[in-house]
């Protein structure tokens, strides 16, 4: 059955309001990215133990990880040691708290250079080590559609899929509409995210909710400018793609990344503590709101 879970590291910085965040909205899951600031693969054993029993004392399972491991944080152009290091901090930590997903992606795009040279064999190398040591352990690394190689389209993505044995994908639905499509230089025109989600679609195993529309290209960013919106009214396809996901069988979950009040792209953008979480809470609610919709239609 699908699931609604959440980053709700963006309703708060501590572990208790974003638990509070998941309780108020009725949820079960969380999924697990930063406390206090701090990625929750960085954060100290005695953060961590605490992290871990105040969600065991709460019910709150936790559904993935939003690891930064070969993210559009990294460059392919440096070793790969911080890396292998997150990975090997990242197994323990999931296996005590029983999460078998952890989120990766293919390393940020090198803007300064054409698209046919990106350095692919060395990134779908160090992805196949990635999703290989973790398999290893049980665990199962996946793919994002975010601001990195494999996130410039869906060709690049199945690249990656066809390359990789057993590879599976993250799809975020709004990365594509605020992603320029880089097989057409001189014109700014964005990806389409049914396009992408459509093609993508039979290797999906989790899916992040966000909304947003484009403003413009950011030579100085790894990220495009985006003006993020409410679910179902910006570019990303959110309805017509949760509808498709119920069509087809889809039984992963459905993790709302709001970015309205706060975003994790480079230093943190913070409004107020409080209308962090109003404003999860709020995106949450507009999500069940069409998810009923979808399960009300004949």
């Amino acid at each position: 059955m699908i699931y609604l879970t959440g980053f709700a590291d963006e309703a708060s910085d501590h572990i208790e309001g974003q638990v509070k965040a998941i309780q108020t909205l009725g949820w079960s899951h969380i999924e697990l990215r930063a406390v206090n600031g701090t990625n929750i693969t960085d954060i100290s054993d005695d953060e961590f133990e605490h992290v871990a029993r105040y969600l065991d004392a709460n019910d709150i399972a936790v559904n993935a990880f939003g690891s930064t491991i070969c993210n559009w944080g990294k460059s392919i152009l440096e070793p790969m040691d911080k890396d292998l290091a997150e990975i090997e901090r990242a197994i323990p930590r999931m296996k005590a708290l029983g999460t078998k997903y952890i989120r990766i992606m293919s390393y940020a795009v090198l803007k300064d250079r054409d698209m046919s040279d990106q350095l692919v064999d060395e990134r779908i190398d160090r992805v196949r080590r990635v999703v290989d040591r973790f398999g290893e352990e049980g665990l199962e690394a996946l793919h994002e559609n975010c601001a990195n190689y494999g996130g410039m389209g869906w060709r690049y993505t199945l690249e990656l899929v066809e390359k990789i044995p057993g590879l599976r994908l993250i799809f975020d639905t709004a990365n594509p509409a605020t992603t320029v499509d880089r097989k057409k230089p001189g014109e700014t025109v964005t990806l389409s995210s049914w396009e992408f989600y459509e093609n993508v679609r039979p290797h999906i195993a989790h899916v992040h909710i966000k909304d947003g529309r484009f403003l413009r290209d950011n030579p100085d960013s790894v990220f495009e400018d985006a003006d993020y919106v409410w679910p179902g009214e910006g570019d990303g396809e959110v309805k017509r793609i949760v509808s498709d996901l119920f069509a087809t069988g889809y039984d992963g979950g459905l993790s709302i990344e709001p970015h309205l009040s706060v975003v994790f792209h480079g230093e943190i953008q913070a409004a107020s503590e409080q209308a962090r979480f109003d404003s999860f809470v709020e995106y949450g609610k507009r999500l069940e709101q069409i998810v009923n919709d979808i399960r009300s239609t004949p």
